[in-house]
């Protein structure tokens, strides 16, 4: 390969990953301006390695090797927080940006920035689009919402107040369905029961009216509820 245009095959593959990673570090996001950058160098590097020697290594298998590493890389940042999942849209980009590299090293330059286009236009054009949508749906009363509720209650209690919360959702027809339970240690020493609840479409007030429900059960020490997301049904 000659050394120019190895250069420039790297030099494309830095720089478009450059311009994902700041896009994606201006939104404030883990994983950033570096390691966007990083990994489509990295990848164009491979790819450029299986060029390097005549008839040793084909870049399509390199690429493929590629696409498994990242695969791994990209699951390091889905983070599960209780039980909501965060960071599927920053592990795609990662795909995404390791596939541009991976065209850059490769030599198909302009195929790499049409990509690139794409993830820019995908985050920062489709993002407004995609929040005015739900919105609407969100006031047409078509968008199931989570709600998640923390209720405070002792370490011989817990059972009780699991079985109350049970009791409060299921027994009652006000559309909202109990996804899930879990039960992490409190700051004095407690249990803070979290209930996991999802409603078509949003109802904030038999939210409150469970929550001031179980506030009446003597295990039950407070009661707290937030809004998480709302999504289309």
């Amino acid at each position: 390969m000659d050394p120019l245009v190895y250069a420039a095959n790297i030099a494309v593959a830095f720089v478009l990953g450059l311009v994902i990673g700041l896009e994606r570090e201006l939104r404030h996001h883990e994983a950033g301006l570096r390691t966007h950058a990083l990994l489509a160098l990295g990848a164009a590097l491979f790819v450029s390695l299986s060029q390097l020697f005549d008839h040793e290594g084909s870049p399509t298998r390199v690429a493929g090797q590629i696409v498994t590493g990242v695969g791994f890389l990209a699951g390091g940042v889905i983070i599960r927080d209780g039980f909501s999942v965060k960071g599927l849209n920053t592990a795609a980009t990662l795909w995404c940006t390791a596939a541009v590299g991976t065209l850059a090293g490769s030599g198909f330059l302009y195929p790499a920035t049409v990509g690139t286009a794409f993830v820019l236009f995908l985050h920062i054009a489709l993002r407004p689009l995609t929040l005015r949508l739900d919105a609407r749906l969100y006031a047409q009363g078509v968008a199931e919402t989570s709600y998640r509720m923390r209720i405070r209650c002792s370490v011989a209690d817990e059972a009780r107040v699991r079985a109350a919360i049970f009791e409060a959702v299921v027994g009652r027809p006000h559309g909202i369905i109990l996804v899930g339970l879990v039960g992490q240690s409190g700051d004095a020493g407690d249990r803070v029961v979290i209930a996991e609840l999802h409603a078509t479409p949003a109802n904030d007030t038999a939210v409150e009216c469970l929550a001031a429900a179980l506030l009446t059960r003597e295990s039950v020490r407070s009661a707290g509820w937030d809004r998480m997301t709302s999504r289309p049904t």
